[in-house]
């Protein structure tokens, strides 16, 4: 756990995340603190920064440090079919409804460096779905989101990512679907044909589709309550009737304000549904 903050060290913390908003118009003031406190001090060490005010005074006059910067405030590190319960569940219980519907759109929010993206365009080209599904993928980093375009790995990670993809119920090899070559495994460029990257801001922007699944798993933990009750306001009001929302394993609607419009699908992989309006209406009236 990260020491609590001294009075100067919090006021230090505030007017940096205002000036990352001013200057370069991304906005952490909604992020966890005690997430931002340990990411920050990584910063500071790798800038030799002694203090929030140095690091703050480097950011606004070097743009190459704020990129870098950026970083180490986005969460960047996942894994394909992490958490292998979720993807089973997606594809046996998910998937079926999906099937029903002649066109599919799927958002994947905080997509880092695209292993939740890869996994479910093959999830959903083994289940038969890929060609009728356009994926939207996007993130607050744009390093983040050209990793995602390469769909390049470490080959060191590969032997996680199978594990994780026969456990989630796999109809193939996933060596079926990457090249290795030069200590690095790069994921099949068609995967990527249905697929759009482009920066969203949870915080500041607004819903851009009508979807009929949400995939946003491990983001609501490094965001306050306020945050997370507006990205799951996105995610409903971005959802078809019935359309389903997954989250990460340690993530919970049930202290949200926006509860009330979801109902639990499999509580125990974290999968929501989207309740229809009308039964919503007739349950407040209720």
């Amino acid at each position: 756990m990260s020491p609590a903050l001294l009075p100067h060290e919090e006021i230090e913390l505030e007017l940096l995340l205002e000036a990352i908003w001013r200057q370069y118009h991304y906005d952490f003031r909604g992020y966890s603190r005690a997430s931002l406190r340990r990411r920050l001090a990584r910063a500071q060490s790798r800038f030799g920064c002694a203090s929030l005010s140095q690091l703050q005074h480097r950011m606004l006059r070097e743009p190459a440090v704020f990129a870098e910067l950026m970083g180490f405030l986005t969460i960047q590190v996942s894994e394909m079919f992490r958490d292998p319960g979720y993807f089973r569940a997606l594809r046996e219980k998910v998937v079926p409804h999906l099937r029903t519907y002649p066109s599919l759109k799927v958002w994947i929010a905080g997509c880092a460096n695209g292993e939740e993206f890869y996994s479910l365009a093959i999830l959903f080209r083994e289940e038969g779905l890929e060609e009728r599904t356009i994926f939207y993928c996007t993130d607050i980093s744009p390093a983040a989101l050209e990793k995602a375009r390469a769909g390049v790995y470490e080959l060191d990670r590969i032997p996680q990512f199978t594990a994780n993809h026969r456990h989630s119920g796999g109809r193939s090899s996933l060596s079926d679907y990457y090249t290795a070559a030069y200590g690095a495994a790069m994921f099949d460029k068609s995967l990527r044909a249905r697929a759009v990257f482009a920066e969203h801001s949870l915080a500041t922007d607004e819903v851009f589709a009508e979807v009929h699944l949400v995939s946003s798993r491990n983001v609501l933990i490094y965001f306050d309550r306020d945050l997370q009750d507006r990205a799951l306001g996105l995610f409903g009001d971005s959802l078809v009737r019935g359309g389903f929302l997954g989250l990460g394993s340690k993530e919970t609607l049930r202290f949200s304000h926006q509860a009330a419009r979801f109902a639990e699908y499999d509580p125990g992989e974290k999968v929501y549904r989207r309740i229809p309006q009308a039964a919503r209406e007739i349950s407040h009236a209720a």
